[in-house]
């Protein structure tokens, strides 16, 4: 609350802020304030439920008027001790960012030295280590089973990273430029080019690539479409090159669904993956041990 980039939003959060303090102080006023003679019968206000149950305007209860005060009170005093009035920070000086900044220092104190003694090993070692393992888990667990699954097997359109085919490459130092500068996958969209019969068959042309049940003859046809409009990526002979992450096409594993009608949507549409990059967020020490972590699950 106390970052704002112009004086004009603080001084409407704080005009708001006392606003809304004072029209709950002025409501609990006018509704409490008024007593009913002897015998006298609340007003009727017109509202009746289930036929016989009605809305009458009697004064609010003693003790819930008076913990509505006490919420009141309590808000004022939240405020003069915490941000939340504007840019002021609140007589303790507390903010999220402090917060998260000395946890992280404490982190920092307990687990640094764990880190440098995984940083001065190499990757293979560290990935042999049973606590490493775990420390590596952890962090896969927290920023990437989001998209590759906690048995980071992947799903559709995330890859499997449990087995041995990479797209940009297996090796550690590979893996850790993954993790610490992302990747940006882009397969471009090809039915403008190729036209309807030509884009499917290319796809038979795929299919038969990997052995996958397929139409000779349109295959025959989509070889030369393969050769002229795709070879560039994934080569003459269809392998791939983990220098672009363009995906081998002569094996069974498949990023985008290996059928008829998924290698057709992938030429027509295209396809766009993102790995993002996560080195400013885990810095070296942490991305050196994920890369371990991950490295070790397609070496077993």
């Amino acid at each position: 609350m106390s970052d704002f980039t112009n004086d004009l939003w603080s001084v409407y959060i704080a005009v708001i802020t006392v606003v809304s303090i004072v029209a709950c102080l002025v409501l609990l006023k006018a509704m409490t304030t008024r007593k009913m003679a002897p015998g006298e019968k609340a007003a009727v206000m017109g509202h009746v439920w289930d036929e016989t149950l009605e809305e009458f305007n009697n004064p609010l209860p003693r003790w819930w008027m008076w913990l509505f005060y006490l919420t009141v009170f309590f808000s004022v005093a939240y405020l003069v001790i915490y941000p939340g009035f504007g840019s002021f920070a609140g007589t303790s000086k507390w903010s999220s960012k402090g917060q998260f900044e000395a946890e992280q220092a404490a982190a920092q104190a307990r687990f640094g030295p764990l880190y440098e003694k995984y940083m001065a090993m190499d990757v293979k070692a560290v990935a042999a280590d049973s606590q490493a393992r775990e420390m590596g888990q952890r962090l896969f667990l927290n920023h990437c089973s989001q998209c590759h699954a906690s048995d980071a097997r992947g799903g559709l359109g995330y890859p499997n990273l449990a087995d041995k085919d990479w797209l940009y490459g297996g090796d550690p130092e590979q893996i850790k430029a993954s993790i610490r500068l992302g990747r940006q996958g882009v397969m471009p969209a090809l039915a403008a080019v190729l036209g309807e019969t030509g884009t499917k068959d290319v796809a038979h042309y795929v299919l038969s690539l990997s052995d996958g049940t397929h139409d000779s003859l349109r295959s025959a046809r989509g070889a030369p479409l393969f050769a002229a409009n795709c070879a560039a990526c994934h080569g003459p002979d269809g392998k791939g090159n983990p220098t672009l992450g363009a995906p081998n096409l002569t094996d069974s594993v498949w990023l985008y669904g290996g059928g008829e009608s998924a290698i057709i949507e992938t030429l027509a549409k295209g396809r766009n993956g993102q790995m993002p990059v996560w080195g400013p967020i885990l810095g070296e020490a942490k991305s050196h041990l994920l890369a371990a972590y991950v490295y070790g699950l397609s070496a077993r």
